[in-house]
């Protein structure tokens, strides 16, 4: 079947859907979303107590996607969600947050942070965190919680730090003949527009906006992880590191495989090797595993093409503070 086929026959399928939408007969769902409950799904093991994996993928940030068939739930929502259901469940002993993200938003990852350490304490499950490939600023701030935190080998992390990210339109506006005209009630009222360059006052207000969230992120790795001032000093400066690299500094304490690190969970929240580890989902997977960070069945032959942004809809990273690695943007 040819591509335009293929588009035909889904199209078919959608206007049969709509117009028979009365006719009595099981319910088709063709794209799973987040109008789908989470359901538990056990990945292995059989003895009692169980261990949940929560997968943290991409861009943390708590602005819902628009597709063009679905909406799907900010990382936010998601995760909350799913650490509501957990509150729920007496069996569950452990957390293990399965962490693959350049970070996001300063406000979503400290409101994701702020969620954890409250589910750890009216829930008294113990608390771990797996860096999987980058793992790195607000990726590592949500880490912070964890009793321990494991790194994959090869896994990059650190970037203890802020970004102010803002497009910058004027050279492109001049060489065009654009301009935009603006009436203020302040002199500061369109500080960090895109159609003009900051004066010398607006440079110094925005980089103590930066400077004082870096310092709340800094002081946060202080609270929760046993550095000593020199490590705190290089921290600060906000690079990434290797997996090595960051355990010998204290960011992290062990690396190994997700394997290892479920294992030495289990161990430490006191739970059987043959405890079940389980995951929330949307839909059940064939032959699922720890690999597979997907609450939703949101794959198929050609079905991705469809889910673009819609026009007028702002691309995923917008003007604002980031607790971030931009070089990582492009990875989810």
């Amino acid at each position: 079947m040819n591509r335009n086929l293929f588009f035909r026959a889904i199209l078919a399928v959608l206007f049969s859907g709509v117009v028979f939408c009365g006719c009595a007969g099981p319910r088709v769902t063709l794209f799973p979303d987040a109008a789908d409950p989470l359901r538990e799904f056990t990945l292995s093991g059989k003895a009692k107590g169980k261990l949940l994996v929560i997968s943290v993928k991409g861009i943390i940030d708590d602005e819902p996607k628009r597709r063009l068939i679905r909406t799907e739930p900010s990382a936010v929502e998601e995760i909350v969600s799913q650490l509501r259901l957990a509150e729920e469940d007496e069996e569950i002993k452990a957390v293990l947050f399965k962490i693959d993200s350049p970070g996001g938003t300063a406000t979503a990852a400290d409101l994701l942070y702020h969620e954890i350490m409250a589910y750890k304490e009216r829930s008294g499950a113990a608390i771990f965190a797996a860096l999987m490939n980058v793992a790195a600023s607000g990726g590592y701030y949500i880490a912070l919680p964890a009793d321990r935190i494991f790194a994959h080998p090869t896994s990059i992390t650190g970037s203890v730090g802020v970004v102010f990210l803002r497009p910058k339109l004027v050279g492109l506006m001049e060489k065009i003949g654009v301009s935009v005209k603006v009436s203020k009630s302040g002199k500061n009222k369109d500080m960090g527009s895109p159609f003009r360059p900051e004066t010398e006052e607006e440079e110094k207000i925005l980089q103590d906006l930066t400077d004082r969230l870096a310092d709340r992120f800094v002081e946060k790795v202080r609270m929760h992880r046993p550095l000593d001032a020199q490590a705190l000093s290089e921290i600060a400066t906000a690079r990434i590191y290797l997996a090595e690299d960051a355990r010998a500094l204290g960011l992290v304490d062990e690396i190994g495989y997700l394997s290892d690190a479920l294992a030495a969970a289990k161990t430490l929240a006191g739970l059987a090797q043959d405890a079940r580890v389980i995951v929330y989902r949307r839909s059940r997977y064939a032959n699922d595993t720890i690999y597979n960070p997907s609450a939703s069945r949101q794959h198929g032959p050609d079905v991705p093409k469809l889910e673009i942004a819609l026009p007028g809809v702002p691309t995923e990273v917008r003007t604002g503070f980031y607790f971030l690695w931009p070089m990582a943007l492009g990875q989810e």
